[in-house]
C-alpha cells in the first residue's frame, strides 16, 4: 500500500473527494484507482492459483496504481496554480504512465484467466475489462491534455488505446 492520501481513504471517501467540486482527484485519480483495483483482482487470480511471480507482479502494479493516483491529483493542482509547459508535461507524463500500468494489469489478468479455474476466471475477466477501460480512458486523457499538439506521447497513448480495444 502507498503511503499516499487517496490509498488511506475509505472507498466512500474516496468517491466523496472525486465528486466535490474541486479540481483533484479528479478523473485520472479515479482511473488509477480503478486500475489498482483491477490489479488487486488479478492479485487474488495468482495468490489462488498459486503463481508467486504474479502475485508479486499485481502487488506492485496495485501499489503502483495507488501512488499514481495522488500523482495526477498532484499534477492538476500544479498545473491549475502554475499553467506553464512544466506543469501540463506532467499532466500529460502521469496519465500516460497510468494507461502503461494499467495495460501491464490488463497483460497479467489475461494471462491468469487462461490459467484460473471456472471459479477465479470471472475475477481474472474482470481485471482484464477494468484495466483496458483504463488504459483507453487514460490515453484520452494524454491526448486532451496535449491540446492538438504533435507530440510523441500521443502517439504512444493512442497505440496502447488500439491495443486495449
Amino acid at each position: 500500500m502507498t503511503d499516499g492520501p487517496f490509498a488511506e481513504l475509505s472507498v466512500a471517501d474516496f468517491a466523496a473527494a472525486v465528486g466535490a467540486q474541486s479540481p483533484a482527484p479528479a478523473s485520472g485519480s479515479a482511473l488509477a484507482v480503478s486500475a489498482a483495483l483491477a490489479a488487486a483482482l488479478a492479485e487474488l487470480t495468482a495468490r489462488v492459483t498459486d503463481d508467486d511471480d504474479a502475485v508479486r507482479e499485481a502487488t506492485g502494479l496495485r501499489g503502483r496504481l495507488l501512488a499514481i493516483a495522488d500523482e495526477d491529483a498532484a499534477a492538476y493542482a500544479a498545473f491549475m496554480d502554475e499553467r506553464n509547459e512544466t506543469t501540463r508535461s506532467r499532466t500529460i507524463d502521469v496519465p500516460l504512465e497510468l494507461a502503461e500500468a494499467a495495460a501491464r494489469v490488463a497483460g497479467l489478468a489475461a494471462r491468469l484467466e487462461q490459467q484460473a479455474d471456472r471459479t477465479l476466471a470471472g475475477d481474472a475477466a474482470a481485471a482484464v475489462g477494468l484495466a483496458g477501460a483504463v488504459v483507453r480512458a487514460a490515453a484520452r486523457l494524454v491526448e486532451i491534455n496535449l491540446g492538438g499538439r504533435d507530440d510523441p506521447r500521443g502517439a504512444r497513448a493512442r497505440e496502447l488505446a488500439a491495443d486495449a480495444s
